[in-house]
């Protein structure tokens, strides 16, 4: 089955969902953080009647919403490509998978919807109250349908609450609540969320920081940075404890991932972070190549993050692949033998269940419940195969990391002299804070990069390969579709920041 499978259409696909999902992750996190700022802004505004609030809000609530409609077109395209480009991973798992994406549909998107337009157009046509109350929803709903999306990808990383049905072929939900609340769920939405209310402050203070360099709406500037600047340093706070403890699960449920990120080939005990690294590209499994050309370690560190226990062992690359006998791991080598069993087994089942003879069908079946949970790993055809691109893992978790940790002095820096009163006067900082707005994209980007490409070969952890995953058409159908949204989203995000940029030289409406 696996000759006939034609790579070519496989990466094609790939690079077609992977740019469909880096645009569309270009207008999210700005969705998911204006919509709070605005909320906190009209509070203000309903709690001491000050209209310049109000024009502050009704500036800001523009801008969310030229990001919103084009963020939605691009959303949109990424959940048809499931059904257009992995129409076998649809088959398989779309009973569990398309759940919580037909529940983001249905409520979240519902409730965002619903309260958009009296968020735009009922100023003055509702109560103070009412219109806060909108606002409040349409914030809150822009977060509930990135919950329902994470829930889905969390549930790629990590599968739980489904068995496999042997009759169908088909991956079945057991559980709702075990595929809601998995460890990589709650995971996935608090990480990604607050990684996109940082970028959200960030935005805000970029804008501020234009207008306070150029002496235009300076009151309003320093407005919108105090409160950026507080929710900003709370949330990139919040990306570090999560981002820690995501690296955490990694290490218990997603090792090969973890090993990636860290470029280690080799498990040790007391295993070392790599503050700083380059990697040697040529490496692979069980080759005797040094894994970097320079690095800088931090001893110890890995151990505490991946296991929560000092001088603890963290498995390496090579580990995985052959297995490690004294510290109970299965190699990858040993889980493609008994998937090739459970891809015989099954076959065998289905051929004597067609056949109509129930005592080879339950034989085989039997013997195909013992090597189940391998079924994935059948489908490989060498071990190097279960390794995902080390560098790219490697390189994009520590430009995040490095990223991240920035952010969190860049808003201290911003409170201390927005408290102190003399933001204006210290000028120096604006294009940092207009850089770390370009700095935190580039990193929520790399953020997915860790967590696609790091998990590869799989689309669904340990069940099912991506290879597999796909859709059997022709790659000159993948590749023309490619071009053709390449074209289409550059367009809408050149379209959307001419229009930003328009509506930020206008400026907010000035009380008088």
């Amino acid at each position: 089955m696996l000759e006939q499978i034609d790579l070519s259409t496989v990466n094609w696909a790939r690079a077609q969902f992977a740019l469909t999902a880096m645009y569309h992750w270009l207008f999210v996190p700005l969705t998911l953080g204006l919509t709070f700022l605005c909320a906190f802004f009209e509070t203000i505004y309903v709690k001491t009647g000050n209209e310049e609030w109000k024009e502050l809000t009704k500036f800001w609530m523009k801008l969310f919403g030229i990001n919103f409609a084009i963020g939605v077109a691009t959303g949109i395209i990424l959940e048809f490509e499931f059904g257009t480009n992995w129409a076998n991973y649809s088959w398989m798992v779309g009973d569990i998978f398309g759940a919580p994406l037909a529940i983001e549909g249905i409520v979240a998107f519902f409730l965002e919807a619903t309260f958009f337009a009296v968020m735009f157009f009922g100023w003055n046509r509702v109560s103070k109250g009412f219109h806060l109350l909108s606002t409040w929803m349409v914030a809150i709903g822009s977060n509930l349908s990135a919950l329902w999306i994470l829930v889905a990808n969390g549930w790629m990383q990590f599968p739980t609450g489904m068995a496999f049905n042997p009759d169908t072929a088909r991956f079945e939900m057991q559980n709702f609540f075990d595929v809601v609340l998995s460890p990589y769920a709650i995971s996935k939405f608090t990480h990604a969320t607050t990684s996109g209310f940082a970028l959200s402050s960030f935005f805000v203070i970029a804008v501020s920081s234009y207008y306070l360099a150029r002496q235009r709406h300076v009151k309003m500037a320093k407005r919108s940075i105090a409160v950026a600047s507080v929710f900003g340093l709370i949330a990139s706070l919040m990306v570090a404890f999560t981002g820690d403890e995501a690296a955490f699960i990694d290490g218990k449920h997603q090792p090969m991932k973890l090993a990636a990120m860290e470029g280690l080939w080799d498990g040790q005990k007391n295993a070392p972070i790599v503050a700083f690294g380059i990697v040697n590209g040529m490496k692979e499994p069980g080759d005797f190549q040094d894994p970097f050309v320079v690095e800088f370690k931090i001893p110890g560190l890995l151990s505490l993050l991946a296991n929560r226990q000092a001088g603890s062992f963290v498995p390496g690359i090579n580990d995985l692949v052959f297995g490690n006998k004294d510290y109970n791991i299965t190699g990858v080598t040993d889980m493609i033998e008994k998937g090739k069993l459970a891809v015989k087994y099954l076959a065998e089942y289905k051929a004597a269940k067609k056949a109509g003879d129930l005592t080879k069908a339950s034989s085989a079946l039997a013997l195909f419940n013992q090597y189940k949970d391998f079924l994935g790993y059948g489908h490989l055809d060498s071990p190097k195969e279960a390794v995902p691109p080390v560098s790219i893992t490697f390189y994009s978790f520590h430009l995040m990391a490095a990223v991240g940790t920035g952010m969190i002095l860049i808003f201290l820096l911003y409170l201390f002299f927005t408290a102190k009163g003399t933001i204006e006067r210290n000028t120096w900082l604006y294009p940092i804070g207009i850089l770390f707005f370009v700095l935190a994209y580039i990193a929520g980007e790399a953020g997915w990069v860790v967590a696609e490409v790091g998990r590869q070969p799989w689309a669904i952890q340990g069940l099912l390969p991506v290879k597999v995953a796909r859709t059997d058409i022709a790659p000159v159908n993948v590749k023309l579709t490619f071009f053709m949204f390449l074209i289409t989203f550059t367009l809408l995000l050149i379209a959307e920041i001419k229009i930003m940029l328009k509506q930020i030289q206008i400026g907010p409406k000035e009380v008088k």
